[in-house]
C-alpha cells in the first residue's frame, strides 16, 4: 500500500492508460497509412482514421479491464518495473488478439489488421515508459520525505533488523523510520545507529500518538501471538495501519523463499543471495573490471605515486590486514594518505574517536597528509585495491573490509556481512560513507549480501561517481 498522499496514484494511472492506449493506435495508423514505413497502402485502400475509432474505444476497455484484473493498479511498494511491463505486454498480447478476432467477423476487409501489430509495440513502449518516469518523479518525491508512512517497528531481533535494513537500503519505498519498541530490556533502550530505541510496546499508543506514525510492522517471535492480537487491537483503536512480518520459525528472512499456487502460500528455504553461478559471474565481471580500469588507470596512478612520495616521507603503499570472505584475513593495499607512522599514534588518539561502534574514525584527523586529504576526499586512495581484486580476496562491489581488531567487537548479528566478499566500493559507500554510523552500514552490507543481483551492482556502480565527486560523507 501507498501513503494516503498517493491514494489517488491508482485512478490517475487508469486515465493515464487509457489517454496513451489511443494516443498508440494513432501512431500505429500514422506508422500504417501515413509513414508506410514497413508497407505502402496501396491506392483505394486507404482507411480514414475515423473508422477506427470504434476500435479504438472496445481495444482501450478491453485493456483497462485486463490489466484491472491482473493487478497493474493495484498499489505495491517496490514492485519491480519488469514485472509491470510484463503485466502490459500480457495485456497488449490478449487485448490485440481479442480485437483481431472480433475483426473477423464484424469489420469491413479494406481496414488493415497490421495497425494491431504496431499497436502492442506502441502500447509496451507508452505505458512502460509512463511507469519508468512515474517511478522516478516518485522515488525522488519520497527521498525528499514527502508522501512517505512514518512507521514503528515492534521488536529488534534479526527479524526487526531485516525490515529496518530494507528501509534504510530503499528509501524510495515511502517509509521513514521513526524507530523501534522491544520488550527486551537491554534493546528497548539501546539506539541502532540512528535508528532510535523508544522504549517498550507498554508505550505504543502513546508512541503512535506523539510521533504522528502511520503504520506499524510487527516483527515479534511466533510464539507471542497473543502479544501480536494486542498490539494489532491498540493500532486499529489508533487508526494507524499495523502489519506483521513472521519470523517463520525464527528463521531469518533472507533465508526464506514465498511462492503459491493458485493463491495458496507456499514457504521453503532459498540459498544465499551470492553463491554458485551467481558467484562465477560476479567473480567473472570482477576480473575483466579489475584488469580494464588498471590498464586505463596506470597514468594516474604512477602520478599519485609521484605525489605521495614528493609530499611526505614513508611507503606509498600502506599494508593493513583486512578480514575477507568468511574470515578469511589478507593483505589490504590503499595509497597512503597518513604520516609513517599513523598506527603508532592512534591510541594517543581513541578517547577523541567520535564514531558509533567498532571502526575508528576522525573528521580531521591530524595524521594524513596534505596529499592524503585530497586522496580521501576523491576516494582515490582505494584504487590499489585493485590488485586484490584480481587475487580473488575483494570484488569491486561489496561491504567494508573490517580490520581484525573491529571484527572481535562485533555483536553476533554483525558477523553475516562476512558472508560476502569486501568490496572497493558498495551500497554503505554511496549512502552516505562515513556519516553513517557503524550499524546503520552493517545494515545497508547485510541487505547487499541478502539481495544481490546484477541490476543492484549496476545501480551501486551508477551512483559510485556521483557519491565520489559529491565527497559526501569521505574522511
Amino acid at each position: 500500500m501507498y501513503a494516503k498522499t498517493w491514494k489517488w496514484l491508482g485512478p490517475l494511472m487508469v486515465v493515464l492508460d487509457a489517454i496513451l492506449i489511443n494516443l498508440a493506435f494513432y501512431l500505429a495508423y500514422l506508422v500504417r497509412y501515413e509513414l508506410q514505413w514497413f508497407r505502402g497502402v496501396e491506392e483505394g485502400f486507404f482507411v480514414p482514421f475515423g473508422s477506427y475509432l470504434p476500435d479504438a474505444a472496445i481495444l482501450t476497455a478491453i485493456l483497462i479491464l485486463v490489466y484491472v484484473a491482473e493487478g497493474l493498479y493495484a498499489p505495491r511498494r517496490g514492485r519491480p518495473w519488469f514485472d509491470e511491463v510484463y503485466i502490459i505486454f500480457r495485456g497488449a498480447v490478449t487485448g490485440i488478439a481479442t480485437m483481431i478476432i472480433i475483426s473477423l467477423f464484424a469489420r469491413p476487409m479494406l481496414q488493415s489488421r497490421l495497425i494491431f501489430a504496431y499497436h502492442a509495440v506502441l502500447i509496451v513502449i507508452l505505458l512502460g515508459g509512463s511507469r519508468l518516469a512515474v517511478g522516478a518523479i516518485m522515488s525522488t518525491l519520497r527521498r525528499r520525505g514527502i508522501g512517505v508512512d512514518r512507521v514503528l517497528i515492534v521488536g529488534a531481533g534479526e527479524v526487526g533488523r531485516t525490515v529496518m535494513r530494507n528501509i534504510v537500503a530503499r528509501p524510495e519505498l515511502g517509509y521513514q523510520l521513526v524507530g523501534f519498541v522491544d520488550d527486551a530490556p537491554e534493546k528497548a533502550h539501546t539506539d541502532l545507529g540512528r535508528i532510535k530505541a523508544l522504549g517498550d510496546t507498554s508505550a505504543l499508543p502513546e508512541l503512535i500518538s506523539r510521533y504522528g506514525i502511520n503504520e506499524v510492522i510487527i516483527t515479534l517471535p511466533w510464539m507471542a501471538h497473543r502479544k501480536v492480537l494486542s498490539l494489532i487491537t491498540q493500532c486499529e483503536r489508533s487508526r494507524v495501519r499495523a502489519r506483521i512480518v513472521p519470523d517463520l520459525f525464527q528463521l531469518s528472512l533472507s533465508q526464506v523463499d514465498i511462492d503459491d499456487m493458485n493463491g495458496l502460500p507456499l514457504i521453503g528455504i532459498r540459498e544465499p543471495s551470492i553463491r554458485g553461478w551467481k558467484l562465477a559471474v560476479k567473480r567473472g565481471i570482477d576480473l575483466v573490471g579489475a584488469t580494464l580500469l588498471l590498464i586505463l588507470l596506470a597514468p594516474l596512478l604512477g602520478l599519485i605515486a609521484l605525489l605521495i612520495k614528493l609530499d611526505s616521507p614513508g611507503p606509498i603503499i600502506f599494508r593493513q590486514v583486512r578480514v575477507g570472505r568468511n574470515g578469511r584475513e589478507f593483505t589490504c593495499y590503499k595509497f597512503r594518505t597518513m604520516v609513517a607512522d599513523a598506527e603508532q599514534r592512534q591510541p594517543a588518539l581513541e578517547q577523541v574517536n567520535p564514531s558509533n561502534g567498532p571502526w575508528f574514525k576522525l573528521r580531521d584527523d591530524p595524521r594524513r597528509t596534505r596529499v592524503g586529504r585530497f586522496l580521501r576526499r576523491a576516494s582515490l586512495d582505494e584504487l590499489p585495491q585493485l590488485y586484490n581484486v584480481l587475487r580473488g580476496e575483494m570484488s569491486l562491489i561489496g561491504p567494508r573490509p573490517g580490520t581484525p581488531q573491529e571484527v572481535a567487537k562485533y555483536q553476533p548479528w554483525h558477523m553475516r556481512r562476512l558472508s560476502a566478499s569486501p568490496g572497493m566500493t558498495g551500497l554503505w559507500q554511496v549512502s552516505g560513507r562515513s556519516e553513517l554510523t557503524f550499524d546503520e552500514m552493517v545494515l545497508l552490507d547485510l541487505y547487499y549480501v541478502e539481495n544481490w543481483s546484477l541490476f543492484l551492482d549496476f545501480k551501486i556502480l551508477l551512483r559510485t561517481g556521483p557519491a565520489v565527486f559529491s565527497g559526501r560523507g569521505a574522511f
